[in-house]
């Protein structure tokens, strides 16, 4: 297995992709902790998985609190002993931001930016010190296809994500903490299709993607695993499109 002996750290892992992360993640041997603002599902997740024999903890954390991260961080490595993986995958998304600037309030606007980007920094920043006493990690951060296109206040919070990932893989290379980035395209979860018009939908997969079909939780769960993994070990200050080949950008 992949990752046995590893510590996991997923935020926003109570549901959709951070839930499949830590299921895939335990699956291939990683203790795993889910860091989760909604308490209550993150522990209802915890307990699904150590049902079938993983090792999983939740830990109530606002990854927007710097003060909440410390404090998840602390508890996971006095559980497991420190920490291999963070996985950045906390966000706030939906169509509401999505809407212009100046729709948005600036309480909302300062919301988006507080979890979709400080939360990387904080996460990322609490957990190096353990990375680096076990003598190096991974940091993968959740970005997004509208990082690429970046016209809202989410695309440009997921472009941040994008410019996090080439800091971060620069400044933590001397611990030998890898960081790359996942930007998903149009996936066929719940929530996104249930956000998004279904002529929007249509036009994208038909008319702007290159492969024409709705992206799955397991596209997006293989390039985690790979990236994570050794096989990965030459890679960092990368962002992977998993997307149908939209849009593509030189």
């Amino acid at each position: 297995m992949r990752f046995q002996g590893k510590t996991a750290f997923v935020t926003g892992g109570a549901v959709g992709f951070g839930r499949a992360f830590a299921r895939a993640l335990t699956s291939e041997g990683a203790a795993v902790a889910i860091a989760d603002i909604d308490a209550d599902t993150a522990e209802r997740t915890a307990a699904e998985l150590t049902s079938h024999g993983a090792q999983v903890i939740a830990v109530p954390c606002d990854v927007a609190d710097e003060h909440q991260v410390d404090r998840a961080v602390a508890v996971t490595i006095k559980r497991f002993d420190g920490i291999d993986i963070l996985i950045n995958n906390a966000g706030l998304h939906l169509t509401k931001y999505n809407q212009p600037f100046g729709v948005l309030s600036r309480d909302d606007i300062r919301d988006l930016f507080n979890v979709n980007v400080i939360g990387v920094i904080n996460c990322t920043l609490a957990c190096r010190d353990s990375m680096r006493e076990r003598g190096g990690g991974v940091v993968l951060n959740i970005s997004s296809m509208a990082g690429f296109i970046n016209i809202s206040p989410y695309g440009v919070s997921k472009l941040a994500v994008r410019g996090l990932t080439v800091a971060f893989a620069s400044e933590l290379s001397p611990d030998r903490i890898r960081v790359n980035g996942i930007a998903p395209g149009l996936m066929n979860t719940e929530n996104a299709l249930a956000d998004l018009p279904h002529s929007l939908v249509h036009d994208i997969v038909r008319e702007r993607q290159l492969v024409h079909r709705l992206g799955t939780m397991d596209d997006v769960v293989s390039a985690m695993l790979f990236l994570c993994s050794d096989e990965a070990s030459f890679i960092t200050g990368e962002t992977l499109k998993v997307s149908g080949g939209y849009p593509l950008t030189v």
